[in-house]
């Protein structure tokens, strides 16, 4: 497994991943997926400041994208701190792609990055992305309600952390 930062060129990749997964996805996620160039170029602009930074999960082999992850609200400072979001996709799903895929942004994110705190908000229904997370080394720290707009409501989330103390 490897982690690289997301470009243009994963456009047609990442849209056919998006829209097999389109179903899956939008209970979790908010908006819709990102399925057109026009789309995915605005959706790159995000990673131009130093706020957030995305990545995808590839298998080393082949360097097939099987998972997404970005670290959002970059705080530097007496922070050090960010929140990340991620998504697995419909064919990817069950592999262990993304736990490894994660511990290596979490190595990343507290090595080369230099943060010191990842935090991950979960929706409490969606088990699997608990699983996953509590896999990666994340501590449950509370329960945010109303917290994200998603699938045409305000959706309770679970606040997961981890610190580099932790790894």
């Amino acid at each position: 497994m490897a982690i690289r930062y997301i470009c243009l060129q994963d456009f047609e990749e990442l849209s056919a991943l998006n829209e097999q997964s389109a179903e899956m996805l939008a209970q979790w996620l908010p908006g819709a997926p990102i399925l057109t160039y026009e789309h995915f170029e605005s959706y790159l602009t995000r990673f131009d400041g130093p706020a957030n930074e995305g990545f995808v999960i590839c298998l080393r082999d082949t360097d097939a994208i099987v998972g997404r992850v970005n670290v959002n609200n970059i705080i530097r400072g007496t922070h050090q701190s960010a929140t990340i979001g991620y998504s697995a996709y419909a064919s990817t799903t069950g592999r262990g792609y993304l736990t490894e895929g994660l511990e290596l942004l979490v190595g990343h994110a507290f090595g080369d990055m230099r943060l010191h705190r990842l935090e991950a908000n979960i929706q409490p229904s969606n088990s699997a992305s608990l699983s996953l997370i509590k896999r990666v080394g994340f501590q449950r720290e509370g329960f945010s309600p109303n917290f994200q707009f998603i699938a045409g409501a305000w959706r309770d989330h679970e606040r997961w952390a981890i610190t580099v103390e932790m790894t």
